[in-house]
């Protein structure tokens, strides 16, 4: 079965979205909407590298979009107000622009009410996704081999591949700075949906989030994957948030940066032989641990956000999460 589907959002993870749009052999492309200036009236095929023109140019309104009636919009970035028009227009949303749906019963539930509205007026269902498939489906199905469970951890090993990356990690910065990343509160907004997720369906009742990170220093001037690192600046980061039961952390988020493989050996590593990947590890009886390799990141997101599709267009309405919908998988891309 062929779908109809909408790119909104042409920045990092948008777009790779788009480029797996075209790519995959079951979705035709309806538009592309974009706030940047620079590419509107460039032809997708452009924006998403993938060379064949396509004869669908950039816009900057989406109403020729949504005039298409897309069965799904791929919503990478903007305000709630552009998730509600597209529901309201009656096309399906995959999302990763607002956090804190990940989870939607933590969340601000003014928003919730708003967006449950424009679902219920589209008759259309809205998904927002978060980091990975390791920080949501893979450790509740590890949880299922278990007889009791002490804690989970999963942890994911980001490939900087850039200034831009470089400097939200803080990477080069003076020691005694916050990174970006780190600002308070950021952590607890960004993965603290999907703690709340994790223990919703594990039935824990959190008590609190903690955020917590460390640094490591450059133990002589380095040349670091977005730019020189002085003697002494910030080479390597890790941060952690926690759901707390009874004042111990029992669900964590964490991920760990380094600007070469060799520094603080004392924190986890990514799977060897890897720049990047994941961890899941289940401390309990039996304990179980998962070590993924993969890129991280915008490429890790955008083919699952493509390939959730049709479990969207099929989704009853209203608002949804990987764990109410079925699985998402890569059906009919072994060819």
């Amino acid at each position: 079965m062929s779908y109809l589907v909408g790119q909104w959002g042409t920045g990092a993870v948008g777009r790779r979205t788009l480029r797996a749009l075209i790519e995959h052999p079951d979705l035709e492309l309806a538009g592309v909407v974009s706030d940047d200036p620079r590419l509107v009236g460039l032809d997708a095929a452009e924006v998403a590298g993938t060379g064949r023109r396509l004869g669908v140019p950039v816009t900057g309104d989406p109403a020729g979009l949504l005039a298409r009636r897309p069965a799904v919009v791929c919503h990478t970035g903007g305000p709630a107000r552009e998730l509600c028009r597209a529901l309201e227009a009656g096309a399906g949303v995959v999302s990763n622009a607002l956090p804190a749906l990940v989870d939607p019963p933590s969340a601000d539930q003014a928003l919730v009410r708003r967006l449950r509205a424009a679902c219920a007026t589209g008759g259309a269902a809205c998904l927002t996704l978060g980091p990975g498939l390791v920080g949501d489906v893979l450790p509740l199905l590890l949880s299922g081999a278990c007889r009791r469970i002490d804690g989970i951890k999963a942890t994911e090993f980001p490939r900087v591949d850039g200034p831009g990356a470089a400097a939200r990690f803080g990477l080069g910065e003076p020691i005694g700075r916050r990174p970006p990343i780190m600002r308070p509160g950021a952590p607890a907004r960004t993965w603290g949906p999907v703690v709340r997720l994790l223990a919703r369906h594990l039935d824990v009742p959190l008590d609190d989030l903690a955020e917590t990170y460390e640094l490591c220093a450059a133990p002589e001037a380095i040349d670091g994957p977005g730019g020189p690192i002085a003697k002494g600046a910030v080479a390597g980061l890790r941060c952690q948030v926690s759901g707390v039961l009874r004042r111990r952390p029992v669900i964590t988020v964490e991920h760990v940066v380094r600007a070469r493989a060799d520094l603080a050996p004392h924190w986890p590593a990514p799977p060897p032989g890897e720049a990047g990947g994941y961890r899941v590890e289940i401390a309990g009886e039996p304990p179980a641990r998962m070590d993924l390799a993969g890129p991280g990141g915008a490429d890790a997101v955008a083919p699952r956000m493509v390939n959730a599709v049709p479990a969207v267009a099929g989704a009853p309405p209203g608002l949804h999460t990987p764990l109410t919908l079925p699985p998402f998988t890569g059906r009919r891309l072994l060819r």
